[in-house]
């Protein structure tokens, strides 16, 4: 009996300790990891700083800076025409939809309004910045998670975009076309009939990337329920366009501000999502480049006839003032606050860009996360380097 009772004892104590290995987790030294600035995953020169514990993230700080061009600041020193070659510099993807805010708050201090012509020709150019800035983020997002493919499909019809918007301005990424009072010139010959043969192949294109991407179940399994923006949290971190939309909040600035452009004498949808995740966040883009294919298709069809030009001084001095105009622009929310002392140029002027907003959300929602996953969730938030270092 002694003999049994030792060895039950034994067999017991080798159990427990067995049961021990099992139940205790592995305890691992913490280390700090530097994403950037120069990676292929960061869109750009960003440094994302992570503290991790094994491979999940417990702390994330985004440094920002390496790209800093103090725009703000060379503003005073240009006059307000030059200031839109500047701007449009700010988000290289979307370019004439940054110079359009500024314009506008010059405008409202001249107290003048361009022609209608030249605003419904203004949002048409807006629209199609929105469609080549966005077309090119879901082509390149498949890259972020390994899948090369959707950004061919995406360079090769961009380039279709990217074509209308040089014959009406005479270039590709910095157009330098609107003018306080209306626009440089009219469109071209021909511009209306091949912008919506253009506008269908768009759409044609957001049906391939949501069969080829969107609707794929490893993209699926690697943005669903990652990195979730509760409505809450959007709104406290001052997100907005798609990614205040794809948490379920429903505010578009296009529908919900009166700006003097045509999106009032349009019909279109906001869409919104209520799962705020990285997959939600690509799908609402995904949603508004077919509508901006619509909206497009309606102003061509109302364009009005008239000048392009508002009757403004030759030398222009915007009276002493101050103004603030924000647009619903490619990547968010872009405002310009002008401080004029009546001079050829600004005296300041303070820039509120969406992407700078969009990644102060990062050190939250990137904790928690798994390292494969800090990509995935910083290519769905969507952040243009000259945006946040503006």
């Amino acid at each position: 009996m002694t003999d049994l009772s030792e060895r039950q004892q034994l067999s017991y104590i080798a159990g427990q300790a067995a049961d021990a290995r099992l139940n205790v987790e592995l305890e691992t030294e913490g280390m700090t990891l530097n994403i950037g600035p120069q990676h292929p995953a960061t869109h750009g020169t960003l440094r994302i700083i992570v503290r991790l514990d094994g491979e999940q993230v417990v702390w994330a700080e985004p440094s920002c800076g390496y790209m800093h061009r103090g725009y703000e600041k060379l503003t005073e020193v240009r006059t307000y025409p030059q200031v839109t070659t500047l701007v449009n510099r700010i988000d290289w993807l979307g370019s004439f939809a940054n110079e359009v805010p500024f314009i506008l708050a010059a405008e409202k201090l001249m107290e003048i309004e361009a022609p209608p012509r030249a605003q419904w020709i203004r949002t048409i150019l807006f629209e199609l910045s929105r469609i080549a800035n966005i077309s090119l983020f879901l082509g390149d997002l498949g890259v972020q998670l390994g899948a090369v493919t959707p950004a061919f499909f995406a360079f090769r019809d961009r380039e279709h975009v990217l074509n209308l918007i040089e014959s009406v301005t005479g270039g590709r990424f910095h157009p330098n076309f609107d003018r306080i009072g209306g626009l440089k010139d009219d469109l071209p010959k021909g511009f209306v009939d091949e912008t919506r043969r253009v506008m269908r192949k768009m759409r044609t294109y957001c049906d391939e990337i949501d069969d080829l991407l969107i609707g794929n179940e490893i993209f699926q399994a690697r943005t669903r329920g990652v990195g979730i923006i509760p409505k809450d949290v959007a709104l406290q971190y001052g997100l907005s366009g798609a990614n205040l939309r794809a948490s379920g909040v429903d505010w578009d600035l296009r529908r919900d501000q009166v700006v003097p452009m045509a999106w009032d004498d349009v019909d279109f949808k906001v869409w919104t999502h209520p799962d705020g995740d990285s997959f939600a966040r690509c799908w609402v883009r995904l949603q508004e480049t077919r509508e901006a294919t619509k909206i497009v298709d309606q102003l061509l069809d109302g364009l009005p006839a008239g000048p392009v030009m508002a009757k403004v001084p030759r030398i222009i001095k915007v009276p002493a003032g101050e103004a603030w105009v924000s647009t619903e622009n490619p990547l968010g929310e872009m405002g310009y606050y002008v401080v004029s002392k009546g001079d050829l140029g600004p005296f300041r002027v303070k820039i509120r860009s969406a992407s700078f907003n969009n990644i102060s959300v990062a050190p939250w929602v990137l904790r928690g996360v798994y390292v494969p996953d800090v990509i995935t969730i910083l290519a769905s938030l969507y952040f243009i380097l000259g945006d946040i270092d503006r």
